[in-house]
């Protein structure tokens, strides 16, 4: 069982982001989670290109996931490499010619994925399924943190696992929205991989952020397991 744990950065306090930010690498997170918005996909703004290259430069070690909630999501591709990102992602209805983006990003030497939102089938993968690195599944409405995870999305996961086998694309399924240990542990029996955590799981907890993500795993796969015994 793979449980990659993607500390959400938008759920960091703006006043003490660095030292919060340093306790996610000390309390070993594998990947920072980064939302982009523009303001026009979604109805928000959430940081810029240029915190990927400040987050690279002082901790090379963790993946850097971008997560882009764009219009145009191929103007933002060359500042994303050049600042170090490692994967990105975009959402399939914000893009004509997702094919063509995958292709860009992965000959940039980086890790392409898309977004499925709440709203969609979860068969609009099928014209790209065979170029995707992850898809990342939308369990709330993308724009705003601290939304609950929607129960609904439990049965479009497993729909998207019996998709992976068929496709024969081995590519790593990421939980985004509300994650909460209860439903991490779900998500991980059903076949899911990469967790976009926030404030239901790592932040604000009462052991504090360093030591709530040093047991995000262990309690996951715990919960996976058990599960897993009782069916």
């Amino acid at each position: 069982m793979k449980i990659i744990n993607a500390p959400s950065l938008a759920n960091c306090s703006f006043l003490d982001m660095g030292n919060q930010v340093k306790q996610l690498v000390d309390g070993k997170a594998d990947w920072f989670h980064i939302d982009i918005m523009d303001g026009h996909y979604v109805p928000n703004l959430c940081f810029s290109v240029n915190i990927v290259g400040e987050l690279k430069a002082a901790y090379p070690q963790v993946v850097t996931d971008i997560h882009l909630m764009v219009e145009d999501a191929s103007a933002y591709i060359p500042r994303l490499v050049e600042k170090g990102a490692d994967y990105i992602s975009f959402h399939l209805d914000a893009e004509r010619f997702a094919r063509r983006l995958l292709t860009n990003i992965k000959s940039c030497g980086k890790k392409a994925g898309v977004v499925i939102n709440p709203s969609q089938r979860i068969d609009v993968l099928m014209p790209v399924i065979d170029m995707v690195d992850y898809v990342v599944l939308m369990t709330v409405e993308p724009g705003y943190a601290g939304q609950k995870f929607m129960p609904e999305s439990l049965p479009r996961l497993a729909e998207l696992v019996e998709l992976r086998k068929r496709s024969e694309n081995p590519f790593l399924i990421s939980i985004d929205g509300g994650v909460d240990m209860e439903h991490a542990a779900k998500c991980a029996n059903l076949g899911a991989e990469i967790y976009v955590t926030g404030i239901f799981t790592v932040f604000n907890q009462p052991e504090g952020l360093e030591q709530a993500c040093l047991t995000f795993k262990d309690k996951v796969m715990a919960g996976a397991r058990s599960l897993a015994q009782s069916s």
